[in-house]
């Protein structure tokens, strides 16, 4: 809202009730003529109160208000904002704020109510969840200031204005890097991590731990020491991994607050994020977006997955269909080195024809992996008590194409492909999963 649209004044509720007393009293003199004056009298008084205040609160001085927010935020995921409201006039004010928050924001704890003696200030909060990514802006702050008498609301605006970027949620990887210290990724369902010991490269030695394999202790350093030691193994790494992410309108399907497209951009985040930490470079292309393509060359750097971050923020699905034979040049052009290509994409029965000579390319050179979302109504569907004629319909359709969506699958499979076919939520783990299967196997 600009400042050529703010009211300055707005009646306070004090003052509505004064005038609902008013009109109440005007109905009893109309009924009782003796009341007339005492009604006349009243009015003046009120009238005469409210115009004085007017005066006296458009006098006020506003308070000043600085507000402090992340620059990078996560999307879906709760921050709060720090409002601090300084009061440096000689009064007390009282005053209502609500901040100028984004739109695709949903926020609690707005407007709040504060009271500044003179010089005093204090810090305001509330709670905030971007539900868009993007480059965000927040406004200035609106304020109502209580007026001397309490009957009128004073609109201000102060403060300034912040820009802030809503990323995928990169708050999942903090987490991730967390349990995988404490040995604890159990707890978010990755199953394929395999304990020390256990991996396909010789590294060290070291004393044995609880929880290592018995195949890895070497008994000659263990006689020689008459401590239990064992051997320490790594994955192979300084492999590459190159992730296809498909921005057509099928991605904008939602089962949640999330589309399958961020979805898929947290997926490809996390799957980034691990496969890094395991010494593979990583690398995105995009599919489907409106003019060229977005491509990042596979890197191992330590601000690799801030790279990734900064080229896929802003991604949104577009209304074009993939073309799947025409990533798969892209693939082929640009990464000449055998890799792991992961396509995150939304499978369809209509996409078979295009999708399978695609693969085919790949697979020439590549190690492929689809990933597909699975609408999760559709296992909704098929899990609800069949009770109705329309409910014994919706469970048959969704038993029929699920068959048809499996056999689309068997086909790619024969081809060469893995196939993953997920609910939207549990596509992350289930690739990282995948990914750590794979690096067990050596099959990279």
């Amino acid at each position: 809202m600009s400042e050529a649209w703010l009211v300055p004044l707005v009646p306070a509720p004090r003052l509505l009730w004064a005038v609902a007393g008013l009109l109440a009293l005007a109905v009893l003199a109309a009924l009782l003529p003796a009341l007339g004056p005492a009604w006349a009298l009243a009015a003046g008084a009120l009238a005469l109160a409210a115009a004085f205040d007017a005066a006296a609160g458009l006098r006020l001085p506003s308070p000043g208000v600085a507000r402090r927010v992340p620059h990078a935020l996560a999307l879906g995921v709760r921050f709060e904002v720090a409002l601090r409201a300084a009061n440096g006039s000689p009064r007390t004010l009282r005053c209502e704020l609500n901040d100028l928050h984004p739109a695709s924001f949903e926020c609690e704890g707005l407007p709040q109510t504060v009271s500044l003696a003179p010089g005093e200030w204090r810090e305001l909060r509330y709670r905030a969840r971007p539900l868009a990514r993007g480059a965000v802006d927040f406004g200035g702050t609106e304020l109502r200031l209580a007026s001397p008498l309490g009957l009128w609301q004073v609109a201000r605006r102060a403060g300034e204005g912040a820009a802030a970027r809503v990323f995928p949620n990169f708050r999942a990887l903090a987490r991730y890097t967390l349990l995988a210290t404490d040995n604890r990724l159990s707890q978010i369902g990755v199953l394929q991590v395999r304990r020390r010991g256990e991996g396909m490269e010789f590294h060290q030695l070291r004393e044995y731990r609880q929880g290592d394999s018995q195949r890895a202790i070497d008994w000659k350093a263990t006689a020689r020491t008459a401590r239990l030691i064992a051997r320490e193994y790594e994955d192979e790494r300084d492999q590459r991994v190159l992730l296809v992410i498909d921005c057509g309108r099928r991605m904008a399907a939602k089962d949640d607050a999330l589309s399958h497209f961020d979805h898929a951009l947290n997926a490809a985040l996390l799957l980034a994020h691990v496969a890094l930490r395991q010494g593979d470079a990583v690398g995105v292309l995009t599919m489907g977006t409106p003019g060229a393509p977005r491509y990042l060359a596979p890197r191992k750097s330590v601000a690799a997955i801030n790279t990734i971050l900064e080229r896929v923020y802003d991604l949104e699905p577009s209304l074009a269909m993939p073309d799947y034979r025409l990533a798969a040049r892209e693939v082929m052009a640009r990464v000449r080195r055998r890799a792991l290509v992961v396509v995150l994409t939304n499978l369809r029965d209509e996409d078979d024809d295009t999708l399978t000579p695609a693969l085919g390319l790949l697979r020439k050179r590549h190690l492929v992996v689809l990933a597909s979302l699975r609408e999760a109504i559709l296992g909704r569907a098929l899990a609800a008590r069949v009770d109705s004629f329309d409910r014994a319909v919706t469970h048959a359709a969704a038993a029929e194409y699920l068959a048809q969506r499996e056999r689309a699958f068997r086909r790619i499979g024969a081809a060469g492909a893995t196939c993953l076919d997920v609910e939207p939520e549990r596509l992350a783990i289930s690739l990282v999963n995948h990914y750590l299967e794979l690096k067990r196997q050596g099959r990279l």
